[in-house]
């Protein structure tokens, strides 16, 4: 059976939360692997992966054909998770002090005695999975395309994943600074890789996506020899984009948000691809947007009345984008 390693951390008004996490054991031949969910709370597509990823994992433990060890962390994040508000879950910053969920899990760990409950949670986490080979991370996007976020140092072997998931979009980073889990598991591990997974947007929660993605994990699993099993890896076909090459397009006013381009499409350098109504009724008040150079549109904002300075939408590039000033994707 898979070994409890359910933790408890306190909550922000004192009541208890609990992290739920299971270790599968194989017969150590194969290497370690950490796979959890949830880091934002509000992204909630990889929690159904691992959900159903759990029983397939202790059959096979029950079969023998289980050689590595692996994590599983389904739902990573107790604070966000309980952050109802209004009908609505805000579960990417935590609320008592505004800090996004995945930012500063590297001051977390450089603390012997973390200073507050957040920092205790963080810390804790990281310390699961400091010892795994490999890493992954599952996230979403507002709308998006499947795509996966990486260090150069893991590329390109990390194709295999890419092509085990079917991604579209490839987005390969040098630098980061904000202690994100990934960047802190790399900084103080020697992991063989690690790596975020964009699972589409944060309606894309579905049996059906969320089997098809868990076939992605386990072929994964299997070509990298945790599992005793022939992988089944289809030919992957998609694009490889350097982090300074992404195009981020903010909102410049508020407004009545309207695309013209599906995710997925092209835009060609200077084309439209959507529209802001400033003042519905007012034909003047329109204010188009345009590619800032020829590539994909890979996300999308998901509510259509757009606040100044949302993120619109992020689109592939072939050249550095004029407003990249290095770090990460995301603010």
């Amino acid at each position: 059976m898979a070994k409890d390693l359910s933790w408890q951390v306190p909550g922000d008004s004192g009541n208890t939360l609990h992290i739920g996490a299971w270790r599968f054991e194989g017969d150590g031949s194969g290497p370690r692997v950490h796979l959890q969910a949830g880091v934002h709370a509000d992204e909630i597509a990889g929690m159904l992966v691992l959900h159903q990823l759990l029983p397939r994992l202790q059959a096979c433990q029950d079969r023998g054909q289980l050689k590595g060890s692996v994590t599983v962390v389904p739902q990573a994040n107790p604070f966000g998770i309980g952050q109802f508000r209004q009908g609505r879950l805000l579960g990417r910053f935590h609320e008592a002090t505004g800090q996004n969920f995945n930012r500063a899990f590297d001051h977390s760990l450089a603390m012997e005695r973390p200073a507050s409950n957040l920092a205790q949670w963080q810390k804790s986490l990281v310390q699961l999975a400091a010892d795994a080979e490999l890493v992954l991370d599952l996230h979403t996007d507002d709308e998006a395309l499947p795509y996966l976020y990486i260090h150069r140092s893991f590329w390109p072997e990390g194709q295999v994943l890419a092509a085990a998931l079917q991604v579209d979009v490839v987005i390969v980073w040098d630098e980061g600074g904000d202690g994100s889990f990934e960047e802190t598991i790399i900084d103080q591990g020697k992991p063989r890789l690690a790596a975020t997974i964009e699972l589409r947007g944060q309606a894309d929660v579905s049996d059906g996506l969320a089997g098809r993605d868990g076939d992605g994990i386990w072929a994964w699993l299997c070509a990298s020899g945790v599992i005793d099993e022939a992988p089944v890896i289809a030919q992957w076909h998609g694009q490889v984009v350097d982090m300074g090459c992404m195009e981020t397009i903010l909102a410049p006013c508020a407004g009545v948000l309207v695309f013209e381009k599906g995710l997925g499409e092209q835009a060609e350098e200077g084309e439209r691809f959507a529209r802001i109504i400033r003042r519905p009724g007012d034909p003047a008040s329109e204010v188009v947007l345009h590619a800032a150079q020829t590539g994909r549109m890979v996300t999308r904002h998901r509510e259509r009345l757009v606040s100044q300075g949302s993120v619109v939408a992020k689109f592939t590039g072939t050249r550095l984008s004029e407003g990249y000033s290095g770090g990460v994707l995301d603010p």
